[in-house]
């Protein structure tokens, strides 16, 4: 039985394979065809279910007069010009106008041109909504052919159930089921909508709701599920893994709604569920007119720019036409690969790749002064905690004077826009890292309180999925070394964002800040770590284990993106909350003392002090 349907489906494909070669030849013959039994059926009815009395000499002669208009309508309304798929519903409106012109004509000729009707009236308008019936059921029997040619084998392709009966599972379905090669074959749909549970697309049927999950799968022979919701958080694509792995199913999902802006959803955006699906989804909205304002034509300057940060902030910047971009760094390797990745080549001799050490005061206001930018972005900085409590000094040199360096610089070029990038442990900080970047973000506001500054302001916000040395790098590296998986603590929590959706969110940020101000990205809410190294260590193959190591010294169990004393409050961005900043009179941080960790964290506290504006050499 199973070979028989086999070779049916083969012989439909050759058909089908032969049919495209001389698809509007054969598509002009099926519709004149179509006429043609029209009129013989409208005049048949037209004299009592009977031929006799019908004039059919006439007829033979209407017959080529209504093709030659079909052939001519069809080609003036794009219909035989190959504008739409065949049988797809963008034809409809061009089919249906074919047909009307057609009818229309022949009812004027049959009124006004020949002496003698050849044909009846009645039987004119009874054949053009026939004709029209017809053309359309050919249409749709073609169509049902092709769905059946096209169909995943049902003995090679995975049986998949789809959860989600809306836009995304409509697109998986169809794309899915047009695909002769797709892995997947959708064999139910499962959705807690009422009023989706008597759909069926394309011959899928309803199976019920979530709860009804074990008999679809009983029911179909399913495999695997797929979560076809693609607005949906992390904590329900975690509820629906564990319901996958609890009747042994597979979870596929579909990426975001803003990964699949801009193009429908097809059989190849079906993909295993990563620990990415389970940090977060954001739909981040950018302002791109207001952007654009402040950037466009601008020279603009990206300290930092071979780190995960800077060179994605660079990658997005040059969208924005602005007009120069100055990629600033102390690792010549890292700004090879920012500018080979932006332009495709990467010889480092051109002027937008700056070799300097923000470190280096001289160097960094010799930049300043040649290059004179517009606006900057401070992303340089060191970032790993660990290393950062054992060489406190090094935080000090690089976060806190690098910081200086770069704002004063700024403030004697005449820098319009300074943000500089912090972390979200700089709010309520206890850490060497927390510590520099809180000292840092204080510093800059103390510039931006200069009456002769522009606006120089601090973005805050978590881990970066995907950054060098991020704690999911870290786990995929255990994974492919054989485990096992380390977390420090079960309860762990942090907050997640990837590197796209937070320079959107730091460009967006320059734009609306005022000086002075934190400004805190949202992130959603705070994700165990401990479920994402299960997730790992679940997909492992061989899985792994987990071992809880116990807190480093300065690392918290929850993170806090808010300090002390400052509100979430939203004035211009749903996304992004604004908090004052109170100042830092540098010249506090020009000495450090025989415990750079106890300094910093007195600086963290000191009052506010402004008395004198920030001092340049």
């Amino acid at each position: 039985m199973t070979s028989a349907s086999e070779s049916v489906r083969d012989w439909l494909d050759r058909v089908s394979t032969r049919f495209a070669r001389f698809a509007t030849p054969a598509r002009v013959l099926l519709d004149v065809s179509a006429w043609v039994v029209a009129i013989a059926i409208a005049i048949y009815l037209r004299f009592g279910l009977t031929f006799e009395d019908a004039p059919s000499l006439w007829y033979l002669k209407v017959t080529p007069i209504v093709g030659g208009l079909q052939i001519l309508f069809g080609l003036a309304t794009g219909l035989y010009r190959r504008r739409w798929r065949y049988g797809s519903f963008d034809e409809v409106a061009a089919l249906a106008l074919t047909a009307a012109l057609t009818t229309g004509t022949m009812y004027g000729l049959n009124e006004f041109y020949f002496e003698t009707r050849p044909i009846p009236q009645s039987a004119v308008l009874v054949g053009g909504v026939l004709g029209l019936m017809l053309m359309a059921a050919c249409r749709y029997v073609w169509r049902l052919v092709l769905e059946k040619v096209r169909r995943p084998d049902a003995r090679v392709a995975e049986k998949m159930l789809v959860y989600g009966a809306g836009e995304g599972g409509v697109q998986s379905v169809t794309a899915m089921l047009r695909n002769r090669d797709s892995p997947y074959l959708p064999v139910g749909l499962l959705d807690d909508d009422p009023g989706k549970q008597r759909l069926s697309i394309m011959g899928v049927p309803m199976l019920g709701r979530q709860a009804d999950l074990a008999r679809a799968v009983e029911r179909t022979g399913a495999t695997s599920l797929l979560f076809a919701v693609p607005s949906a958080d992390s904590k329900r694509i975690l509820e629906m893994r564990d319901l996958a792995v609890q009747h042994g199913l597979a979870l596929k999902v579909l990426p975001s709604v803003s990964e699949l802006f801009g193009h429908a959803v097809n059989e190849h955006d079906i993909r295993d569920l990563t620990e990415e699906d389970l940090l977060g989804r954001h739909q981040v909205e950018t302002d791109v007119a207001q952007i654009a304002d402040y950037l466009s034509g601008q020279r603009v300057l990206v300290t930092g720019a071979g780190g995960s940060i800077g060179s994605e902030l660079c990658r997005q910047l040059v969208q924005f036409g602005v007009a120069d971009l100055l990629m600033l760094d102390r690792d010549e390797s890292a700004l090879h690969q920012v500018q080979l990745s932006i332009s495709g080549r990467a010889m480092l001799d051109t002027p937008d790749t700056i070799l300097a050490d923000i470190r280096d005061e001289a160097r960094i206001r010799q930049v300043f002064a040649q290059r004179r930018p517009q606006v900057v972005f401070h992303a340089a900085a060191l970032k790993h905690l660990p290393l950062l409590e054992q060489y406190p000094d090094e935080a000090y040199k690089s976060n806190v004077l690098g910081s200086l360096n770069v704002l004063r610089a700024s403030e004697l070029a005449g820098v319009e826009v300074f943000v500089n990038i912090s972390t979200d442990k700089a709010a309520n900080p206890i850490s060497v890292l927390g510590y520099s970047k809180r000292v840092a973000e204080r510093l800059t506001a103390a510039v931006g309180a200069s009456a002769a500054a522009g606006t120089y302001l601090s973005v805050r916000f978590g881990n970066v999925l995907g950054s060098r040395g991020s704690v999911l790098t870290t786990f995929r590296n255990q994974v492919a070394h054989g485990g096992p998986i380390t977390v420090t603590d079960r309860n762990v929590m942090r907050y997640f964002i990837t590197i796209p959706e937070s320079v959107q969110l730091v460009i967006q940020a320059g734009a609306i800040g005022e000086s002075g101000e934190v400004l805190v990205l949202d992130m959603g809410e705070p994700i165990l770590i401990y479920d994402v190294a299960k997730t790992l260590a679940e997909q492992a193959d061989p899985p792994t284990d987990i071992v809880i190591t116990g807190l480093r010294p300065g690392e918290k169990l929850h993170e806090e993106l808010f300090g002390s004393g400052e509100i979430d409050e939203r004035p211009r961005h749903r996304l992004i909350s604004q908090a004052p900043v109170p100042p830092l009179d540098p010249a506090h941080v020009e000495q450090l003392s025989t415990d750079p960790a106890a300094q910093m964290l007195a600086w963290c506290n000191l009052s506010p002090d402004v008395s004198r504006e920030p001092q340049v050499q």
